[in-house]
């Protein structure tokens, strides 16, 4: 059974904790008096940052986890607070003493460590990574983030879902579309409504524009990151015309505002003429960077995820996918009635995540053809009903979660579960034996969100 999330939310008489499989939900509640859990990690490794984000948001302790650090709460974060209680109200907090934290190394003749971050040379959130190393060979990795944590679940209680959709777009800049259809499923099982085909069919397009972006833009970067800079300069190029594309459609470069409850005109001449030049560059593309060996040889068994432990660690997205998991949001009838196509590669390397990248691409473009729709459809939202929802959507990183319960109009409480929580724990399982100079192009060819994974 495939592990999902696992998040808790405080009740009147303790806490409610959820845990979210592929085919079923666990609830169970706890009390104030003894807020304490079995750990799931023995069995989901991944369980571990869910169960640890939990005791720093509400104090809940994990029984028999084998890694107590805080996650989210940093060295100086004051003690016993747990801002995702509902009577912490502090608009400030008084910095606690320094608790270094003790990352995970191996020690012994010739290992030494390497830092690398939180600080970057670039445009990048901040991220640290700590390698344990033997000459340039990696024999370990950790992995930690949360050094920008925005208080979003927090932020968002109180506000009314129509209030919230302006935050929760911005959540994630390359995944705003995913959000927001997110957001929208979450409103139609709030007011038990349809979406009209022709707005589903323009919500599904954007969304695959979303794709398209984020994929040129990898198709670019990861080349560069093995030395191959002539990549980059046609990937940005191609990349630049579909965000073009999305600020013509939307009135924003990143999406933002773009899911709506109405039709809006899109010009089929002419966004089917582009469509297809952008097509022919990507067989252009495709041709030109297969033939390159010195490239494959940097790509071919490098950073490899095996699909026992891609399963182990509940991957998800292109991450699963490269290493032979057929698990897709998009997996349903009314994709599939549009083109949709399973991409899969079984090497689970650099590699495979590049070509399940050119796959996903060019599927992409075949069901934005078949997307367009030109019609006016309108849906005049109903009242929203108090209660407790889900939903689901495939971002170019891999499946998100989100959940909403509402009370009394309002948001009682808001989580997400991104891609990249889950696909950040794994990232360590591919660094093994391969050398430090390939971490960057490691790490690019998953292409993980910062502020996804930190709320």
């Amino acid at each position: 059974m495939r592990f999902i999330a696992r998040y808790a939310k405080e009740t009147l008489l303790g806490f409610e904790i959820i845990t979210v499989y592929e085919d079923e939900i666990e609830k169970e509640s706890i009390s104030f008096k003894q807020p304490i859990i079995k750990t799931l990690a023995k069995k989901y490794p991944t369980a571990i940052w869910f169960e640890r984000k939990m005791h720093d948001d509400f104090g809940i302790i994990i029984e028999d986890a084998f890694d107590k650090r805080p996650l989210v709460h940093q060295e100086r974060f004051p003690k016993d607070i747990h801002p995702l209680r509902k009577n912490f109200n502090q608009d400030k907090l008084a910095y606690s003493d320094y608790l270094a934290y003790k990352y995970e190394e191996i020690s012994g003749d010739g290992v030494f460590q390497v830092a690398v971050g939180p600080i970057h040379a670039g445009i990048i959130e901040p991220g640290h990574f700590q390698f344990s190393q033997a000459g340039e060979e990696i024999l370990h990795l950790e992995v930690r983030h949360f050094y920008k944590n925005r208080g979003i679940e927090k932020m968002l209680e109180g506000k009314t879902l129509l209030e919230a959709k302006p935050i929760i777009e911005r959540i994630s800049g390359n995944e705003s579309i995913a959000y927001q259809i997110c957001w929208r499923d979450i409103v139609l099982q709030a007011t038990k409504q349809e979406l009209p085909l022709a707005i589903k069919k323009r919500h599904a397009l954007l969304l695959e524009l979303e794709r398209t972006i984020h994929h040129l833009t990898d198709l670019g970067f990861i080349p560069n990151d093995g030395g191959f800079g002539a990549a980059l300069a046609i990937g940005s190029k191609l990349a630049e015309d579909a965000r073009r594309k999305m600020r013509e459609f939307t009135g924003h470069r990143f999406g933002f505002g773009a899911i709506d409850f109405k039709n809006k005109f899109i010009d089929r001449v002419i966004f089917e003429k582009w469509l297809d030049e952008l097509k022919n560059s990507i067989d252009f593309f495709e041709d030109w960077i297969m033939d390159i060996p010195s490239l494959w040889d940097r790509f071919d068994t490098t950073g490899v995820l095996s699909l026992r432990k891609a399963l182990k660690y509940s991957t998800v997205g292109i991450v699963a996918r490269a290493s032979g998991v057929t698990q897709d949001r998009r997996n349903n009838k009314f994709y599939l009635d549009h083109g949709f196509i399973m991409a899969s590669e079984v090497s689970g390397d650099v590699s495979a995540r590049f070509k399940i990248r050119l796959q996903e691409l060019k599927n992409s473009l075949v069901m934005m053809h078949n997307f367009l729709q030109e019609d006016k459809s309108l849906l005049e939202l109903s009242n929203i009903n108090d209660g407790e929802y889900q939903s689901f959507s495939e971002s170019s990183i891999g499946e998100l979660l989100m959940a909403i319960d509402i009370k009394d109009g309002v948001i009682e409480r808001f989580y997400i579960r991104d891609p990249s929580f889950v696909n950040w724990q794994a990232v360590h399982l591919m660094m093994y034996h391969d050398i430090i100079a390939d971490f960057p192009l490691i790490n690019k060819s998953c292409d993980l969100s910062y502020a996804g994974n930190d709320l």
